[in-house]
């Protein structure tokens, strides 16, 4: 499924791809990009993971599953590729990203920057069909990002965790809210994002609590 993941996460996570769960969620997706168009490309499902190894980690900020329009999804939640227009979430996200920590606005979608940073973008489903939002849910998917969650919870440095919406919600049994920082709001699609997710100050807030904690800030704002 791709190209390996060559750095601490490939190692932490080596068990899990030889569990049995894995193996049928691998027959699956090979057998679902013979015959479906999926998103992303097989050699970008883990890139969350390849940008942001597992000890830069300092934000996780939790999407649900990927874009599912042509070009857009690229491995990162949230994110887009340079010249793909911005969808309707992530423009809200930058409204917010503006009012909250005064960053302009860019001209184009992609996160990698946050990636860099220590922003581990992913998904809690990490591939999906062409124009069939949360059509591979259930597949085995949620075991792993699970598995990737705990991995995270269980590390001695304290990280902040952006949820955004139920389906990121739902991984909130398996963080420890004493040991880490915890966002939640509505997620910022348009129907939902003036439910609470506008005026969350999720970035300041997120900065905040790493100064507290002596660790670097991130610098959220994008070049264009």
């Amino acid at each position: 499924m791709g190209k390996p993941i060559d750095n601490e996460w490939g190692r932490l996570l080596a068990e899990e791809f030889e569990k049995p769960y894995f193996t049928e969620l691998e027959q699956f997706l090979q057998k679902e990009y013979e015959t479906e168009t999926i998103y992303p490309a097989s050699e970008d499902i883990f890139n969350a993971l390849r940008l942001t190894d597992f000890n830069k980690v300092k934000v996780v900020l939790l999407g649900q599953d990927p874009y599912h329009g042509p070009n857009q999804a690229h491995g990162l939640s949230f994110s887009v590729r340079p010249e793909v227009s911005v969808p309707p979430s992530l423009k809200n996200i930058f409204k917010e990203l503006h009012q909250d920590a005064g960053c302009p606005i860019p001209a184009h979608g992609n996160l990698t920057e946050w990636s860099r940073e220590g922003v581990l973008l992913l998904n809690t489903i990490l591939t999906v069909r062409k124009g069939q939002a949360h059509s591979h849910r259930g597949k085995g998917w949620e075991i792993f990002t699970d598995r990737i969650i705990s991995l995270l919870n269980s590390r001695e440095a304290p990280l902040v965790f952006i949820l955004w919406g139920k389906p990121a919600q739902s991984k909130l049994p398996l963080i420890d809210a004493n040991r880490h920082f915890i966002i939640t709001s509505p997620h910022p699609s348009p129907f939902s994002a003036h439910k609470g997710f506008f005026g969350s100050r999720p970035f300041s807030k997120a900065n905040e609590y790493l100064e507290k904690a002596g660790l670097l800030k991130i610098n959220w704002c994008i070049k264009s």
